[in-house]
């Protein structure tokens, strides 16, 4: 047992385990001469209550979603409902093996087949695939199924993929990966996309065009049916980022307005928990003539037979690969948990999730009208992204404010607002992206904030505006880390701790 009185000596741990179930002596002379060690390690020791103490301090040194609100535009930063984690922590869904046979794995297949059912339901696709791990990865999926659908009906000379220049950046990445060239369209000035600028460029070498609607603007793009359309009459397919499908489901889908292959992200949408580096899932979602090229293993069903224990629904559910699959894109089956825990938010809320994309759109709303309505003072120090007077049917789930009036005046940027708003108890917003626009500031309050909340951050988001430029330039100052020196930072990186 860990020692909870003695905080002296060098025997002291702050942890309890069980006896070895093999005799260590035993297990030594098991293990190579070359590999044992020569002198025992010099680990740190703690008693429990120094253990405890060091992990919480540390933990209020980080910022999260359980902490404040987190603003951070772009990647849906939500709260996570704990009874999800509960869920995913069941033994059925915790302990099991990837390689276990599937007559031990009936419920968590039952699992990802209606998660499959449900995702290409709401994004109207006809097929879909959890095995990607990230949205990157979802694109890359994505792109590499259009680019063996081409193969095999022997277009291999579309070679160039069509990205808006206010896509996410990993769009023109995963095209790349794959080997194509990227033609990069301008957007409009209201920051929608421009279809003559798409006419230009679209032809008989096009193999796809990407693009997340609603935009990294966080506007919806209304002409979007016709811009595929002309991909379309052109040989095209149409690729939807699911980065900002938060906005619109319940609502529309990405089969309506005519995309042939989606990804969407759990780890924003659905309440996986996302920041920290992970975990993430990026499934994919594609129109029937694309199915056949998805990444393998999909889970199938039919009706159990005698002798065969399913899940009492009447159906045994099996691994499936598809006819002329890409292969896989990563290990065994997908990330298990976060589709467990997206699954528990779909069985809770059901139809209920067109409120989320409604909540989420009346809060970004919101919060847009009570920054940008202030005194003239405060109002002539930022711009919003489209122009202010902005249909409230075009702004969806997030919105863009430019620091350019600010700068012009007192010399106070966009990171500098951000990093004083650490001061007080944010996470910073979404900093100079999309980079369409200028000394840019990206605000996503999500649907699971409340509106004293977002008064609150309005508030103080006016209280920053109008603070003397010094305290700005020099923020943050209440944090335990202050202001570092970025450009050194990224020349002289350290990649290992040495003490």
């Amino acid at each position: 047992m860990s020692n909870l009185f003695d905080f002296k000596g060098n025997e002291e741990f702050g942890y309890s385990q069980p006896p070895p179930i093999e005799d260590p002596q035993r297990v030594k002379a098991s293990i190579p001469t070359t590999l044992l060690r020569k002198e025992r390690a010099q680990w740190p020791t703690a008693s429990e209550p120094e253990l405890v103490r060091h992990y919480t301090w540390l933990s209020r040194r980080n910022f999260g979603i359980d902490t404040g609100f987190y603003p951070l535009g772009s990647c849906t930063m939500k709260h996570n409902p704990r009874l999800n984690e509960r869920i995913v922590q069941l033994a059925g869904m915790n302990d099991i093996h990837p390689l276990a046979p599937e007559n031990h794995l009936q419920g968590l297949m039952a699992i990802f087949y209606e998660m499959q059912d449900m995702l290409a339901h709401c994004s109207g696709m006809d097929s879909v695939t959890l095995q990607p791990v990230a949205g990157a990865q979802g694109e890359f999926t994505a792109i590499r199924c259009i680019q063996e659908y081409h193969r095999t009906i022997g277009e291999e000379h579309r070679d160039k993929v069509i990205v808006p220049d206010s896509a996410h950046g990993t769009n023109p990445a995963s095209a790349a990966m794959c080997g194509y060239s990227i033609i990069e369209i301008p957007s409009g000035d209201d920051g929608r996309l421009d279809l003559d600028a798409l006419r230009a460029v679209v032809g008989d070498d096009t193999a796809a065009m990407m693009i997340t609607n609603p935009s990294t603007l966080g506007v919806f793009e209304p002409d979007i049916a016709e811009a595929a359309s002309i991909v379309h009459e052109a040989g095209g397919q149409m690729y939807y980022d699911g980065a900002n499908f938060n906005a619109i489901i319940g609502r529309t889908n990405p089969g309506l307005m005519g995309f042939d292959a989606v990804h969407y992200n759990l780890h924003k949408t659905f309440s996986q928990p996302h920041g920290g580096g992970g975990p993430g899932s990026g499934p994919i979602g594609v129109k029937e003539h694309l199915a056949k090229f998805l990444p393998s293993p999909l889970v199938s069903r039919r009706p159990s037979e005698e002798g065969e224990i399913g899940v009492g629904d009447g159906w045994w559910y099996e691994w499936e690969e598809p006819e002329n699959t890409i292969g896989k894109v990563q290990q065994w089956h997908g990330n298990a948990g976060a589709v467990v825990r997206s699954w528990a938010l779909y069985r809770r809320y059901g139809r209920e999730l067109t409120t989320m994309s409604e909540h989420a759109v009346l809060n970004a709303n919101y919060l847009r009208y009570k920054i940008m309505n202030p005194s003239p003072e405060i109002r002539d120090k930022i711009h919003a992204m489209p122009a202010d007077g902005c249909p409230a049917d075009v702004v969806k789930h997030e919105f863009t404010l430019s620091m350019t009036p600010l700068v012009e005046a007192v010399g106070v940027n966009g990171k500098d607002v951000a990093k004083r708003l650490l001061d007080y108890g944010y996470m910073a917003p979404t900093l100079y992206f999309p980079m369409i626009v200028p000394e840019c500031l990206m605000i996503e309050p999500t649907e699971t904030e409340s509106k004293e909340e977002l008064d609150r951050f309005a508030e103080n988001f006016h209280a920053v505006l109008s603070e003397d430029p010094e305290i700005l330039t020099t923020a943050p100052h209440n944090t335990d880390v202050k202001r570092v020196d970025e450009v050194w930072a990224a020349r002289n990186l350290i990649l290992r701790y040495e003490h």
